[in-house]
């Protein structure tokens, strides 16, 4: 299986002096970028580098605005207290994330925070031509929120098929997109460089970096949303994405013979068969915020006198038939849920969502853990402003050092 670089991947060992002080740039960057504030001393024993190396990589990152040095840390070891160096926001990236329902933008830094964000909402579902317009309007008008920042880019993170290599739209059903050039008309319309991923990766790569995938092994994540269900593979940080970046697509694993048909041409796939909205319709609830639903949820499934009681049994024992479909095939450390299936855990529990499991090789449902996502309703914007800080990760020399000061 193919992977492509994501969460802690990084470049290629160089031959040239240059190359070999790229690397060790990239090193320093992507540890401050992924585990936060980090001390010299720490640094150098991530990296196995001298402290007067460190020292010099440390300033060649502050002179190009990538990192500052400062809140003194406080520690019980003998000898002098180690400054934190940290990621600064003085680059960012725009992320957008296109639904059904609204289309989400956001200035998102290199630190990974989120640091402003608007909420559109459809009153149909947009064209590729009409998101364009749309997305290029709102980005005009969010730029003065980046405060003078670098702005290195757009990230989409797309409900849908999209070919790896150019972030061309190849299927996206529930917003009616294909084979579609959306990076090349937003990018043609901003003056931005503009790359796109499927949502479901971006939101496996944000949960791989600061999120509840963090560490080595293998976890998949799915997530359902106004778009349906989207996952994404995640091996010892590094998203797989298959040959042509359509690895992991769990949302159209069959959990009913007899289901309702799929967009996808099949019928009994996971989305049409565990979704927020069939249970809201069996529970006869209009519509309920992130916040209600817990609740919701929680009176239907301790009430068996409840509406929507059997809708939301049915669906746990659904989507206990792909989490079997995942372990058999994959066999991973942890099976992260996000959206509406994130809401169904904490109600159910894991050991409820297990036994409903049945079916697995011997000892490989001991080795999974189902949890949810810990970066709440922001973690695709992360995830698509990850994409296209990548490149800066790998070399941070793209970024041009700042000129000194005027005396």
């Amino acid at each position: 299986m193919s992977t492509n670089d994501s969460a802690t991947s990084g470049p290629m060992l160089g031959t040239t002096v240059d190359d070999v002080r790229r690397q060790n740039l990239s090193q320093v960057l992507r540890i401050a970028h992924q585990l936060g504030p980090v001390s010299r001393a720490e640094l150098t024993r991530a990296t196995g580098l001298n402290r007067s190396t460190i020292g010099g990589l440390v300033q060649d990152l502050h002179e190009r605005g990538l990192v500052g040095e400062g809140d003194v840390a406080r520690t019980k070891k003998v000898g002098r207290p180690s400054p934190r160096i940290f990621v600064t926001d003085d680059t960012v990236a725009v992320a957008v994330n296109p639904e059904v329902d609204a289309i989400d933008v956001a200035i998102v830094g290199l630190s990974g925070r989120v640091l402003h964000r608007v909420r559109y909402r459809n009153e149909r579902i947009p064209s590729p031509a009409e998101f364009v317009n749309i997305v290029s309007a709102l980005i005009a008008g969010m730029i003065p929120h980046a405060q003078g920042a670098r702005v290195l880019g757009v990230g989409v993170a797309l409900p849908g098929l999209v070919r790896a290599t150019d972030g061309f739209v190849l299927f996206a059903p529930h917003l009616g997109w294909d084979n579609t050039a959306v990076t090349s008309l937003l990018s043609d319309a901003t003056g931005l460089n503009v790359v796109a991923l499927n949502d479901a990766n971006c939101g496996a790569i944000a949960e791989a970096i600061y999120g509840s995938a963090r560490g080595s092994g293998l976890v998949v994540y799915l997530n359902s949303g106004a778009s349906g269900i989207g996952s994404g593979i995640v091996l010892d940080g590094r998203l797989v994405t298959g040959e042509g970046g359509h690895a992991g697509e769990f949302g159209h694993t069959l959990v009913n013979s007899h289901g309702r048909e799929c967009r996808c041409g099949s019928r009994g796939c996971l989305e049409t068969e565990v979704r927020r909205d069939l249970f809201l319709e069996a529970a006869g609830v209009a519509d309920v915020t992130s916040d209600d639903m817990p609740a919701l949820l929680a009176a239907a499934w301790g009430d068996a006198s409840h509406p929507a009681h059997a809708e939301l049994q049915k669906q746990v024992d659904y989507l206990g038939v792909a989490v079997r479909t995942i372990v058999n095939a994959l066999n991973p450390r942890l099976i992260v849920l996000g959206g509406y299936l994130a809401h169904v855990l904490a109600v159910v529990g894991e050991e409820t969502v297990k036994a409903r499991v049945g079916g697995t090789l011997p000892g490989g449902l001991d080795d999974v853990s189902l949890v949810a996502t810990e970066l709440g309703d922001e973690l695709l914007l992360i995830g698509a402003a990850e994409r296209v800080f990548s490149p800066l990760l790998d070399d941070p020399t793209l970024v041009p050092a700042r000129e000194p000061a005027a005396v």
